[in-house]
């Protein structure tokens, strides 16, 4: 009765249900938070109902597609609900952390495990051009194994910007993706579909098999063009202990033409991921020579994070849900952090930006004080990005000597 009293809509009584932890990450329209409910730990994607004035649809078939989609390899749809101003669209929750995380934390990764690893991706992705969906996000941040038992199964996450077509012969035309993980198409805005997800599993794999990516370009022009070119180069340094197997399956995937581009069907019938022909060499410490330069670039997502983390709570705090506490983290920075760290920070202690109680009434003066702290998190990020730059050199170092040790 009280929140039919204060304007909420019915189903957000279930809301009571959860407690809500850590942040996971931010994107454009909301955050993600850990939270316990009745099943057990969930993840909770919180969308601004302000954000998405106008593209409520967008919200639609993304619960759509979830509540369609039953996969061992894709997360799992648990639960919806809404406030006056928010969606809450409730997931599985995968442990396990992301791909190349888990990866390091082992004693050995060799390329019959990475042809393992990507036939479970194209078994979910070939689920998803089954039922009609394009995920259109696919790089290893959206790869998360479900637990961390060592058999723990893989799944694909995030379906925000995911499409399901009308047709099978439906064309999307809108930007999506990740930098780097784009297909061509995509870029030039040319029209896609399916083929832009296998063009991703291309990118995936080439980068877990050497450390790098196939494409190094930094800006946009440059990225079209280096990927249009049909160009694909397997450097012999890091690519003469990988079999013959997985460079076709690359190259098949790797077409600058859509139409020329393995389907997921044909590339599940690709011979490398039955695993025969593949080597035993161990592709650990270029995997860990990536991650020492990926560091850097979260160094900055930290920030970037803590930003949008800040800006998301001030509007948090202008229209807050009414009974309940607020669905942002008091500490940007800590919350930032611990998205991309792992760390549970997500009730870490208020920051001075938002010390009042909760039940204060928003102060004029907190735009200021956000500023100032957002400010402060960048001066705090170039001092730990230094710090880790001088990490990853070391890293890469350390990598590349074992490396050539063991050739």
């Amino acid at each position: 009765m009280l929140n039919k009293f204060h304007g909420q809509p019915d189903s957000y009584d279930k809301k009571s249900k959860y407690r809500f932890g850590r942040t996971l990450g931010a994107g454009t329209y909301g955050i993600v938070r850990e939270a316990d409910g009745p099943t057990g730990k969930v993840a909770v994607k919180i969308i601004l109902k302000k954000n998405v004035k106008g593209n409520e649809q967008m919200v639609y078939d993304e619960l759509e597609m979830l509540q369609r989609m039953k996969h061992p390899h894709i997360v799992k749809f648990v639960d919806w609900f809404e406030s006056r101003d928010k969606y809450y669209i409730v997931t599985q929750l995968a442990t396990g952390g992301e791909l190349f995380d888990r990866i390091c934390e082992q004693g050995r990764f060799t390329e019959k495990d990475a042809s393992q690893t990507i036939r479970q991706v194209i078994e979910a992705v070939d689920y998803l051009h089954d039922n009609n969906v394009v995920h259109r996000d696919l790089k290893p941040e959206n790869l998360l194994y479900l637990t961390t038992n060592p058999k723990s199964d893989l799944v694909l996450a995030d379906f925000g910007i995911a499409k399901m077509l009308d047709s099978k012969d439906e064309v999307l035309t809108t930007m999506a993706g990740s930098f780097g993980y784009a297909a061509p198409e995509v870029m030039l805005k040319r029209g896609h579909g399916k083929p832009v997800d296998m063009w991703s599993l291309g990118v995936i794999t080439y980068t877990l098999l050497c450390g790098y990516s196939p494409f190094r370009s930094e800006n946009l022009q440059d990225l079209i063009d280096e990927c249009s070119s049909g160009k694909v180069v397997f450097h012999e340094r890091y690519w003469k202990d990988v079999s013959a197997d997985a460079k076709d399956f690359i190259g098949h995937l790797l077409q600058p033409d859509a139409e020329d581009r393995s389907s997921s069907k044909e590339a599940l019938k690709h011979p490398w991921l039955s695993g025969e022909n593949a080597t035993d060499h161990n592709l650990l410490p270029e995997i860990k020579a990536y991650m020492a330069k990926a560091r850097l670039r979260r160094g900055i997502e930290i920030v970037k994070l803590a930003n949008r983390i800040e800006a998301l709570k001030m509007q948090e705090d202008e229209e807050d849900d009414v009974p309940g506490q607020a669905d942002l983290p008091s500490n940007p920075k800590a919350a930032a952090q611990s998205a991309l760290s792992g760390a549970d920070a997500g009730h870490g202690s208020p920051s001075r930006a938002s010390s009042s109680s909760s039940t204060d009434p928003p102060k004029k003066s907190l735009s200021k004080i956000a500023k100032g702290a957002i400010f402060r998190e960048v001066v705090l990020a170039k001092v730990r990005e230094m710090k880790q730059a001088e990490d990853a050199a070391k890293m890469e170092q350390e990598a590349q000597e074992k490396a050539a040790k063991g050739k």
